[in-house]
């Protein structure tokens, strides 16, 4: 490329900005002392064909204009500055810099010592003069037009929503369905087959795994294994070119945003799991990528009193500086980015603590919360917090402000901790199951603050939770330290497979009990992606690091996960069809109590019998004659009364029916294999088996 021109251009927007007859590059430094622009001519070269000094500066960004590039244009950065370590500085353009404003990667990072930017092993000694170049990740400039049709957001309200979790190559990959070259890809995603199950399920929103771009972390690749699950983020901007269709990278961005128009066409709201709380450049001793090189100091946050290292609050190595407005607005903007050109329906922020803490505590009212609350356009879609981080004080369920739903992690423990047969529990086991008022509440938040779930990528598969007391993460290659030890897990006593038909169906009933108990609780259920046709790891509770069957979607049905899969569908739709399991508010108690708790003998729960430590059986009464809302058309809210019982002890036991005049019909039990094709009459008392979970409901008549 020969006689480059490059003109001051424009400090806004920021990245790469093609307007028909050239591309605007504008970057952030606050501390740098030069920029380059290099241009690339394939994505196999190993050096730039030309570097373009950036002269121009605006408020501590560097921007130019280049006249005559096309999309499709390869680029980075070498940022110059002082190499200072002990001052947080660790400018060294020998490095070539990934913008971090880049709407898609031209070519992915290759691990290489080169990208380290020290020399001798030593981060704080003396800087490394070896070129990344050949290996380091670069940009393309991407032409933003696209076809959306008639797109609309499905809007879902909270109170309706049905959460899967899934990550996109291990939902589509051993679907035989789908044709071979879309396996693994969001048009793999975006095909008939997938988008059918996800419709027969009844759920209404997906919740992608993270799909920014990210990087396979050095302690990995060096055993051969990769970041699966994607939480190690390169760039807040470009789809992560993993699950592109091979034969066409380059419309990587266009896939994306055909994949998100065709689950919008199907009633399906498109949620990402987003990683702002870190980068891929880990601590002080990692590579120089993109954010380090460009301007330590500022994008990080920094140990107070030894500004060589990173304060982290993710257990990553480095936390992103929150504090800092420019970090700020790459968020931000990168939030606005997927929501107005990407059309996302929402995200989950994972430790959403680590961005939340402003000096060393984590804020409510922090930076963070304020500049999403002004945003016209973040603080309109579904936010959801995964509240807490691994620092002090970084627990934070149930704190954080209106807006904002929460992954309910003390939903999950104490349905865990019940199933599993532990005592004292009833009492919170029952305020979980009502939309924990007890966390929400107080902010004026509703119940759909809680996000309810008993298993997520994070930990066993639903199908391992009641197969194995222990984790089993040896492929990881950690000595099988990895993972989360506390397990609260069931399995029957006896560890992984077997071929006894008793431990088999108890397992089977144990799987159906936690699913009942999620789809019949108030708040929003979160469904984990396979665990309705019972996916397993055989026992690894920590897959990040596995990109095989071990983590990928069985397809192929055998009568045990066809039954569940039935199961599960049929819960689903019960849910559906449920003014009283649909709430919009939270239950209340009192003279007009829209739910009664009762014990085995028909009798409401006394103080006496919350603090009774032996009590494994609960009733929950929701009447759907007082539910205390209204329809879209103002008129009170009406539907069936429903009694969900839970049966947790060793023992089967007769539960009495409440006697109001009326006859009770079964609608689904978990020690059915598959569901009822009809309502079936029911004597009282009835007999619940151990282990064993059901609902009923409510028809006018005589008692059976």
């Amino acid at each position: 490329m020969l006689d480059v021109q490059a003109w001051p251009g424009s400090p806004y927007p920021l990245g790469a900005t093609w307007d028909g007859q050239g591309v605007n590059f504008a970057l952030f430094s606050e501390h740098a002392t030069a920029v380059e622009l290099c241009l690339f001519d394939a994505p196999d070269a190993a050096v730039e064909s030309v570097r373009i000094p950036i002269v121009d500066r605006t408020d501590m960004i560097w921007h130019a204009y280049v006249p005559g590039l096309k999309p499709g244009q390869l680029y980075g950065y070498r940022v110059h500055g002082p190499w200072a370590p002990a001052e947080g500085h660790r400018f060294n353009p020998a490095k070539l810099l990934l913008d971090p404003y880049a709407r898609a990667l031209g070519r992915p990072m290759r691990w290489h010592p080169s990208l380290f930017a020290f020399a001798d092993g030593d981060p704080d000694g003396a800087p490394d003069p070896t070129d990344s170049a050949p290996y380091a990740a670069i940009g393309q400039v991407v032409d933003e037009p696209f076809d959306w049709g008639n797109d609309r957001p499905p809007r879902t309200p909270w109170h309706e929503t049905v959460i899967y979790e899934l990550h996109v190559k291990g939902f589509t990959q051993l679907n035989e369905a789908i044709p071979p070259e879309l396996r693994g890809t969001y048009l793999g995603l975006a095909s008939p087959p997938a988008i059918e199950h996800l419709k027969s399920l009844g759920i209404t929103a997906v919740e992608l795994m993270p799909v920014h771009e990210h990087v396979d972390e050095w302690h990995l690749a060096s055993r051969g294994l990769v970041n699966y699950w994607g939480y190690n983020t390169l760039s807040f901007f470009a789809p992560d070119h993993r699950y592109a269709r091979a034969t066409a990278r380059a419309d990587l961005v266009r896939d994306f945003k055909h994949m998100v128009r065709a689950l919008h066409e199907a009633g399906l709201e498109v949620i990402l799991d987003v990683v702002y709380n870190h980068t891929a450049e880990g601590d002080h001793r990692g590579p120089t990528l993109s954010f380090r090189g460009i301007d330590n100091r500022s994008y990080y946050r920094l140990l107070p009193g030894n500004p060589a290292r990173y304060q982290d609050f993710t257990g990553t190595g480095n936390t992103l500086n929150m504090q800092s407005p420019a970090v700020l607005r790459l968020m931000m903007d990168s939030l606005r980015y997927w929501v107005e050109e990407m059309h996302v329906d929402g995200f989950r922020f994972d430790l959403a603590s680590a961005l939340a803490r402003e000096l060393h505590a984590v804020d409510r009212l922090g930076s963070f919360f304020d500049v999403i609350g002004q945003d016209p356009v973040v603080s309109r879609v579904k936010l959801i917090a995964e509240p807490w981080d691994v620092g002090d004080g970084g627990y934070q369920v149930g704190n954080f402000p209106p807006g904002w739903a929460e992954w309910n992690g003390r939903y999950r423990d104490v349905v865990r901790r019940f199933w599993r047969g532990d005592r004292g529990v009833i009492a919170e086991l029952a305020t979980r199951l009502s939309g924990s008022s007890d966390l929400y509440g107080l902010s004026g938040r509703q119940p759909h603050a809680s996000i309810n779930f008993v298993t997520s990528h994070d930990g066993f598969t639903l199908a391992d939770l009641v197969s194995y007391n222990e984790k089993h993460n040896l492929a990881n290659g950690e000595d099988n330290r990895d993972g989360d030890p506390n397990n609260l897990s069931w399995n029957c006593g006896v560890e992984g497979p077997t071929d006894d038909a008793a431990v088999r169906e108890l397992r089977a009933r144990q799987v159906r009990n936690f699913m009942l108990t999620l789809l019949a609780s108030i708040g929003v259920p979160m469904i984990s992606g396979g665990d309705e046709v019972l996916r397993t790891q055989r026992g690894n509770n920590n897959a990040y690091c596995h990109d095989s069957p071990l983590s990928w979607t069985p397809w192929r049905r055998d009568p045990e996960r066809t039954a569940m899969l039935e199961f599960t569908r049929a819960l689903v739709a019960l849910r559906r069809s449920q003014p009283v399991l649909r709430r919009r508010t939270f239950l209340r108690g009192g003279p007009q109590a829209d739910v009664r708790w009762l014990r085995p003998d028909g009798a409401e729960m006394t103080d006496a019998d919350w603090f009774d430590a032996d009590r494994q059986v609960l009733g929950m009464l929701l009447d759907g004659n007082h539910i205390g809302e209204r329809d879209s058309r103002g008129r009170p809210l009406r539907g069936d009364t429903l009694l969900v019982l839970l049966n947790a002890s060793a023992a089967g036991l007769h539960f009495t029916l409440p006697d109001r005049g009326t006859r009770w019909e079964l609608l689904i039990a978990s020690t059915d294999a598959t569901p009822r094709p009809a309502p079936t009459p029911v004597p009282s008392p009835l007999f619940m088996p151990a282990h064993s979970s059901c609902i009923l409901r409510e028809r006018p008549g005589r008692p059976a």
